[in-house]
């Protein structure tokens, strides 16, 4: 039923809905666009609903955008959800469901997605012209047309693509989906044929499912059968990755398997995204994998929702709106009453506590899908060791093992630059970020483009000899000058303290020079087709060494490894973060996954300084699910996540005192509130990263034993209209990190 008022959620940090007069004509639907006007300006609204009166005086709706409605209505209900769950202004929710050309306005025309792909015969002669030469190959490599959308994510220059089409060596054409369901290429074992079997028997209802399995164990190829089963039911599928870098591969192998997919990620232009985001929407695209906003498609029978890795701190929006891709997914699933399967080999610490509750139901799979063995761990006791570059001896002497012995050997340590700290050794002076309390990093010049192994006749540098290059700042991104004076003593003595990526880079390459090193982290990878190019390199089994930073943990197939090494298992155990050791047990356990995948035994090592670390000694002799319950445990004598509910409160400011000062307002608030006998607020104090950027950073921390006394808690402080000037401040439920 419509009335003479319509009701508008607008993008603005404002609480609440605003009335319009309904425009001459038909009433726009809810769930339609609209342009309205707001103070000086017009903005683009969602309608919500209808009033037959209002006690404002009312402007007119300027125009409606949309004949029918743009967001399904599981999407209207999630959206109200996450503005009661995260208490976030609706209009602003839906904001960051829009896609941005929708939510600027934009008339909404679907069209067929374009892809690219080589011309049929055609033979490249394109040696003056690496970067056709380059777009050529990446299109040759795939079997299917690579679409339009995905040319910047796989890191293909558009220009010579189509400077390609130009020359007649690539063809643009309309991508018409046709999706089939190929016959399967793997043979289940019994573990993924009763996964996959409760998966498909659960469709049509709603349950979440946690698919638990080793690395290596096959969890892919069962999401593939669960799609299949969906796709045979004329119905569609989501899957959800944490990282643009793994778009690209996922992409292929669901397009391989299924004829079709596509991809929806923020590397897309807005353009191409709203094309995706319609078709989606119109059932033309029937599996769609995305990175986290893609858990806010739309889908005409969407039937199956995968979240892999669903442990990834990637999933956690840390701007804006701060919602968790993964809980969404859930309650998505719950609005649909569709199956969802959250896939890991190390499940976050909540996961399993849903799953100890039954609110969740646990697949497992306790094999690598080839029969390949895991991996032996060893730990490295480097206490009173000198480490060149971070390497102890033992460690560079089982190096050399595995690569005399033809094998390829990953050495993860997780951090990018030279050195993390840079000091004067007259008097300890440390570089500094004049705008955020941060140390700057060292970082060496960038080598030649694509250069993984130095000349023949060369040698690389000594590991402890500064490089040429500058310090730069991983907090605001703010490059510097090497400092040359110091400001303190005025000294010219500097020292290049601890170890980077590219300090263990060129310390490898010293002691391996016949080897080749390839480095994969941040400063590497802003080309995915590069990095892909590279990991692509060590499939042909030959002795190599990679080098890298936790992109490696995460979803890559390198059969040639037999060996990881973890050069620092040590920081993580020891943060005071209280999530800071999941973090690092699930990362030393994804990392140790590369190592062995194919029938040659695999081998983990891992240097400490603290090796009696009762939670390193659970994961080493117990795995990760005898460090998660030693975890939970200790979590649930602390009263903390996830054995009670938290939100973060974070105020900052160029000026101080006046953050500070809101917050102390706020936790006032929070203190006087009904019901605040359950809650537990805590500050305000400094951020951990107190300044950044030029601004203060202060923070609450609230803890209550019931969900509900904390919401009810928030709420009110949301509706208080509690504010200060110059000050940015956010509400964060379920925080990842205190940062």
């Amino acid at each position: 039923m419509t009335g003479r008022v319509v009701r508008v959620a607008v993008p603005r940090p404002l609480r609440g809905e605003f009335d319009y007069a309904a425009p001459s004509g038909p009433p726009p639907a809810v769930g339609a666009r609209v342009r309205v006007p707001l103070g000086g300006s017009e903005v683009v609204g969602v309608v919500t609903g209808f009033a037959e009166a209002s006690e404002h005086k009312l402007r007119q709706v300027c125009a409606v955008l949309d004949d029918a409605p743009l967001l399904p209505p599981d999407l209207i209900a999630l959206a109200a959800w996450m503005s009661d769950y995260y208490h976030h202004p609706l209009g602003e929710v839906y904001a960051t469901l829009l896609p941005g050309r929708a939510r600027r306005g934009a008339a909404i025309e679907a069209r067929w997605p374009l892809a690219w792909r080589v011309a049929q015969g055609a033979v490249p002669a394109l040696g003056r012209a690496p970067k056709q030469r380059q777009a050529f190959e990446a299109l040759r490599e795939f079997n299917v047309p690579v679409p339009d959308a995905e040319l910047a994510a796989l890191g293909i220059d558009r220009r010579a693509v189509a400077a390609l089409a130009r020359k007649g060596l690539a063809e643009r054409l309309e991508l018409r989906p046709n999706y089939r369901l190929a016959p399967s290429p793997h043979t289940l074992n019994p573990e993924q044929e009763r996964a996959a079997s409760a998966l498909s028997a659960a469709a049509g209802r709603h349950g979440a499912f946690v698919l638990q399995g080793v690395t290596g164990s096959g969890k892919t190829e069962v999401y593939m059968r669960a799609i299949a089963a969906a796709l045979e039911r004329r119905g569609q599928a989501l899957v959800l990755v944490p990282e643009i870098a793994l778009t690209p591969q996922a992409l292929a192998r669901f397009t391989a398997r299924f004829g079709a997919a596509a991809a929806l990620h923020s590397a897309a232009s807005d353009k191409e995204r709203l094309d995706v985001w319609l078709n989606c929407k119109r059932g033309v695209h029937r599996v769609l994998v995305g990175t986290r906003s893609a858990v806010f498609a739309p889908f005409a029978n969407l039937s199956l929702i995968v979240v892999d890795e669903e442990h990834d701190e990637s999933f956690k929006q840390r701007e804006g709106l701060r919602y968790s891709a993964r809980d969404v997914a859930v309650k998505r699933a719950q609005l649909l009453g569709v199956p969802v399967a959250l896939g890991s080999a190390t499940p976050s610490l909540a996961t399993l506590a849903n799953v100890a509750r039954r609110r969740y139901r646990r697949l497992e799979l306790g094999h690598r899908a080839t029969g390949a063995a895991l991996p032996s761990c060893h730990v490295i006791d480097v206490r009173g060791q000198r480490l060149r570059a971070g390497l102890s001896e033992r460690l560079i002497a089982t190096l050399r093992r595995h690569l005399n012995a033809g094998n390829q050997v990953l050495a993860f340590i997780n951090r990018r630059g030279f050195a993390p700290v840079w000091l004067c050794a007259d008097c300890g002076w440390q570089a500094r970020c004049s705008d955020c309390d941060a140390r700057l990093v060292l970082h060496a010049a960038p080598p030649p483009a694509g250069d993984a192994k130095p000349p023949e006749t060369t040698r690389a540098p000594p590991a402890d000899d500064p490089p040429s290059g500058g310090l730069r700042c991983h907090q605001c991104g703010r490059g510097y000058r090497r400092t040359q004076v110091c400001p303190d003593c005025g000294g010219a003595a500097f020292v290049a303290v601890g170890a980077g990526t590219q300090r263990v880079d060129r310390a490898l390459r010293g002691l391996f020079p016949d080897v080749p090193v390839h480095r994969i982290d941040r400063d590497t990878a802003r080309n995915p087709a590069l990095a892909a190019e590279r990991l692509r390199e060590l499939g042909d089994g030959e002795a190599a060494i990679l080098v890298g930073t936790q992109m490696l943990a995460k979803g890559h197939h390198l059969p040639g490894v037999t060996l990881v090494a973890v050069l620092d298992a040590d920081a993580g155990f020891l943060s005071p973060d209280f999530r800071a050791p999941e973090r690092t047990a699930q990362t030393i356990v994804q990392v140790a996954g590369r190592a062995g995948r194919a029938q040659r035994p695999g081998e983990v090592w891992l240097q400490s300084y603290d090796p009696d670390n009762p939670n390193l000694r659970a994961l080493m002799e117990g795995g990760y699910a005898a460090f998660a319950a030693a975890e939970l445990e200790q979590r649930r004598r602390a009263g903390m996540p996830p054995y009670a509910a938290m939100a973060v409160l974070r105020g900052e400011s160029a000026n101080g005192d006046a953050a500070q000062g809101f917050l102390r307002a706020a936790a006032a608030r929070l203190r006087g509130s009904s019901g605040a006998g359950d809650i537990q607020v805590l500050g305000p104090a400094p951020a951990p990263l107190a300044r950044r950027a030029g601004r203060f950073r202060y923070q609450c921390l609230a803890l209550a034993g019931r969900r509900r006394a904390l919401h009810a808690a928030l709420a009110a402080l949301a509706a208080s209209g509690l504010k200060a000037a110059n000050v940015r401040w956010s509400i964060d439920v379920d925080p990842y990190d205190a940062s």
